[in-house]
């Protein structure tokens, strides 16, 4: 009965070793804030756009964004 015992714990160490011992050599991939990008507002069709994918236009000093170049065409600057 202690064989068998001490086979069955040898046996689990034998499985679970090995992966705790790669999460330990290996570091974590660093977690990529999936909300990093900021909304900004269309001024002329009032959608909200991800920054980093909008169009951009400078207008009297000041950068605004739009969601397509029709949009940022059509922006008069209220």
């Amino acid at each position: 009965m202690r064989l068998a015992l001490l086979v069955l714990v040898v046996a689990v160490l034998l499985f679970v070793l090995p992966t705790l011992l790669r999460r330990l050599r290996v570091p974590a991939a660093p977690r990529v804030d999936a909300l990093a990008d900021e909304l900004v507002k269309d001024p002329v069709c009032r959608t909200y756009v991800v920054k980093s994918r909008a169009v951009s236009r400078a207008a009297g000093g000041d950068t605004r964004y739009f969601c397509s170049d029709e949009c940022a065409d059509r922006f008069t600057g209220e």
